[in-house]
């Protein structure tokens, strides 16, 4: 008899014991799908429908001199297919001439040989940029728009492509080779290059007396900018490496007003091209060199099914997050797929206008996933006011993961 009490509580022990192991399983699956339990706070649906509009009806002021579109992830369809879509809107609108990306900036240079009628395709167009996520359909897109655009009008009026960062020297290196090559400049390898400094100034020094083009003299600054950036402490590459973005979009501003254009688009990673007060970003750069001339769209998520690279390893897998973002899900109980809301025309003193310049959570993706997201939320999310970082938000509901060619 008291054997079948004794098993009988063992058996109840382990029921309740698995029960408890079951509902614990649960809840750590809600938590780690949805980062938290559940999709954040709302703000006030109604509010923010009064303000929202599409995408077309975006607007950009006339004092913007650089216009930035930010993206919340590298690896969704809707944030590269809004890429080419308010590019356009500001090629049509604002006249704009020049589109700049974080991108390698040798590799952009080819692309830009190619929409001026070079040799090749949109696809290796793509690949030249430097960088996997840039291997998509919807870039290819963009770049044939550029290409049938430079086809119609005179080579006054043509688009021009441009990337602005520095971490893919190979392309630059070629330019500096084809230009040494023709003024009979001897130019070590580039390994040497990278190696020794004063390799690199001595080269520099002899195409500026040979009066080599500013193209050229860029590419062996971007063989400069790589060199420190490797040189530094992981930490403060980062900082480092948003600083010389700055100086270069700088730079392909100057270039874009020699030839009677006074403004260009770029775009870049919500971090790079936001207006931060902690960090010293290439937008907080930008904004504090040009004040009320730079210009930020930044964008948000509701849902993503990203499309990122897995650290480790190679190949790429494609993960669901949630932003918590309350903008993006007034959006989406709105039953709005995108939308466009400008600051500006938000009143500061209207709660609305307090909740944009209040901290809250934004979706913040890069490439990279690891599982250690799914246990930290604020891995993928940055805590700031929208109304600090940016100038206006596209929100994008569901976002989609892209395409990678080749992976």
């Amino acid at each position: 008899m008291k054997e079948k009490q004794i098993k009988k509580r063992k058996f109840k022990f382990r029921y309740l014991w698995f029960g408890m192991f079951a509902v614990v399983v649960f809840m750590a699956s809600i938590y780690t799908y949805f980062g938290g339990f559940g999709t954040g706070e709302c703000v006030d649906e109604k509010e923010f429908a009064a303000y929202a509009k599409e995408v077309k009806e975006l607007t950009i002021p006339k004092e913007a001199k650089v216009i930035a579109l930010g993206e919340a992830t590298h690896g969704n369809r809707e944030f590269q297919e809004l890429k080419k879509e308010v590019f356009e809107q500001v090629v049509n609108e604002n006249g704009v001439k020049a589109f700049a990306i974080e991108g390698d900036f040798g590799g952009c240079e080819k692309v830009n040989a190619y929409i001026s009628g070079g040799s090749g395709s949109a696809e290796e167009a793509a690949s030249w940029i430097g960088f996997d996520i840039y291997r998509t359909g919807q870039m290819e897109q963009l770049i044939s728009y550029m290409r049938a655009y430079n086809d119609s009008v005179s080579e006054k009026e043509q688009l021009r492509f441009y990337g602005f960062d520095m971490q893919r020297p190979e392309y630059s290196y070629e330019i500096i080779k084809d230009a040494c090559e023709k003024m009979q400049v001897e130019l070590p390898s580039l390994e040497n290059l990278q190696s020794e400094l004063v390799l690199l100034e001595q080269v520099k020094e002899q195409l500026m007396e040979k009066q080599a083009s500013e193209l050229v003299l860029r590419c062996v600054d971007m063989l400069s900018q790589d060199r420190e950036l490797k040189s530094v402490p992981e930490s403060e590459g980062g900082t480092i490496r948003d600083q010389y973005m700055a100086e270069n979009i700088e730079w392909i501003l100057k270039q874009e007003q020699a030839r009677g254009n006074s403004t260009i688009f770029i775009t870049g990673h919500n971090t790079h091209v936001g207006k931060w007060e902690s960090y010293d970003s290439m937008g907080k750069i930008l904004s504090e060199h040009l004040e009320e001339q730079y210009y930020v769209i930044g964008t948000d998520f509701y849902k993503t099914r990203c499309n990122l690279p897995t650290k480790g390893r190679k190949g790429r897998t494609v993960q669901t997050f949630y932003s918590h973002d309350p903008f993006a899900k007034a959006a989406k109980v709105a039953g709005m797929e995108q939308c466009w809301v400008d600051f500006r025309e938000v009143p500061r003193d209207s709660s609305f206008g307090k909740e944009l310049a209040d901290y809250t959570f934004l979706g913040s993706l890069g490439e990279g996933y690891s599982l250690i997201m799914r246990l930290l939320p604020q891995s993928y999310r940055i805590f700031q006011p929208p109304s600090q970082l940016y100038d206006s938000m596209i929100f994008v509901t569901e976002a989609n993961p892209v395409e990678v060619k080749g992976m």
